[in-house]
């Protein structure tokens, strides 16, 4: 990681000066990309939707919304990453082998998806005009600049810029000041008005009492699964003791009590023992460590989570490259969770995609721990396909964390996890 050594006034001036900038491309890109996507995602469901009576919207609608739903949740992305305005989706889940007809009431009873079509006509009115206010405010002015400096000459009479008429040089001066004017407002709150596009995207798009009813009956099931899981884990742990480490323990007192008898009838034998005593110490030493690690890593304990994260790439039979950019440690369960959800990805990885790289790239951001393995394998992981998956999104919701995979037919595969949390 890099520090900027640089203090004073010069260094926040260009700090809210790129600040200001990136917010303008950032609201320009969104305004242009966002408007036409909302107006489509706006205008094809109610086609969709008019066409059910007569059987055609039974088969396109569920496909309709699913993309709607994929507007929304990217939308949700830029929200987090661009704002760090967290607006979580509470969509309820619909059955894997549901029909045409059971999916398409399913999703049209859901109040998800009537609040995403009411944030459409919001997003594509207020929204586009919140998301091109910052570079408005930015790029206007350099308009006023152009005209002072002569552009004047070639525009046509009756001319305005912004409340200015434009009639001569002592005028164009005046558009002038009046981009700077701008400039000097864009300066200042240029970032803030792109936040305020967040915050109405929240305001819009974000669960109501209903949504957040259902979100908390899924966080009761994961917390019930975290239950079942540790009761779990506690007899396997119990099992692996009592079958390794405890059985090498007892043969290793039996040999001591057998070498107590014989160290003077048959010192040969009692050698023999002795070194068949120490193999099965060394055995059981090992056995031990396997358990510990098993449980809670020493490397995770002592280094935190990159430097675990590390170890286990470099176990990997296959390139690996890590990026950790971390600021501090996050607390030890979910250090604890997340490590072995990377494992768990990691295994399927090398165990199913046939990948012979892999990229694992963890980072903390807006209050949540990113963790994101991409391989170059075969693709076609799913979620609930006995990849193992499913459990690591158990794993994670019981920390309200999220799995999201990516993985079409002949790859790449990436696998992204979110944890909120704090970082000491």
């Amino acid at each position: 990681m890099t520090y900027d050594t640089k203090s004073g006034t010069g260094g926040d001036q260009r700090t809210r000066a790129r600040g200001m900038g990136l917010a303008a491309v950032r609201g320009l890109a969104l305004a242009l990309v966002s408007l036409p996507g909302a107006v489509l995602c706006f205008v094809l469901p109610l086609v969709s939707i008019a066409l059910i009576p007569i059987g055609v919207g039974i088969v396109t609608t569920p496909w309709v919304l699913t993309g709607v739903r994929a507007f929304a949740d990217w939308r949700r992305v830029l929200a987090a990453e661009w704002g760090g305005v967290r607006i979580p989706p509470a969509y309820r889940p619909l059955p894997k082998d549901a029909n045409p007809w059971a999916r398409t009431f399913g999703m049209l009873g859901d109040p998800a998806t009537w609040r995403d079509l009411r944030w459409l006509p919001v997003d594509m009115t207020a929204g586009f005009v919140t998301a091109l206010l910052p570079a408005v405010l930015l790029f206007y002015p350099l308009e006023g600049f152009a005209i002072a400096a002569g552009l004047w000459r070639v525009l046509p009479d009756g001319y305005w810029y912004g409340f200015v008429p434009v009639t001569g040089q002592a005028s164009a001066l005046g558009a002038a000041a009046l981009g700077l004017g701008l400039l000097f407002i864009a300066h200042f709150y240029t970032p803030r008005l792109l936040q305020v596009h967040f915050q109405l995207t929240r305001a819009v798009l974000g669960a109501g009492q209903g949504e957040l009813a259902e979100r908390v009956r899924v966080l009761t099931e994961t917390r019930q699964d975290a239950v079942d899981t540790s009761a779990a884990e506690l007899r396997r742990i119990e099992r692996d003791l009592h079958d390794g480490a405890q059985a090498r323990l007892v043969a290793m007192g039996m040999d001591l009590g057998t070498i107590e008898m014989l160290v003077d009838k048959d010192p040969e034998k009692a050698k023999q023992l002795v070194a068949q005593a120490r193999r099965s110490s060394v055995d059981a030493l090992d056995e031990l460590r396997d358990l510990v690690r098993g449980i809670h890593p020493p490397v995770l304990a002592e280094r935190g989570l990159g430097d675990a994260v590390r170890a286990l790439a470099l176990r990997l039979p296959v390139a690996s490259e890590v990026n950790v950019e971390l600021s501090g440690r996050a607390e030890a369960p979910v250090e604890s969770a997340a490590y072995f959800a990377v494992s768990e990805v990691l295994t399927n990885a090398v165990k199913h995609a046939d990948a012979d790289r892999i990229w694992i790239d963890l980072h903390h951001t807006y209050g949540r721990l990113r963790v994101t393995v991409t391989d170059n394998g075969k693709g076609g992981a799913v979620i609930g396909t006995g990849s193992g998956l499913a459990g690591i999104e158990r794993r994670l919701g019981t920390f309200d964390g999220v799995l999201a995979v990516s993985s079409p037919a002949g790859g790449p595969t990436m696998v992204t996890m979110e944890i909120p949390c704090a970082l000491s």
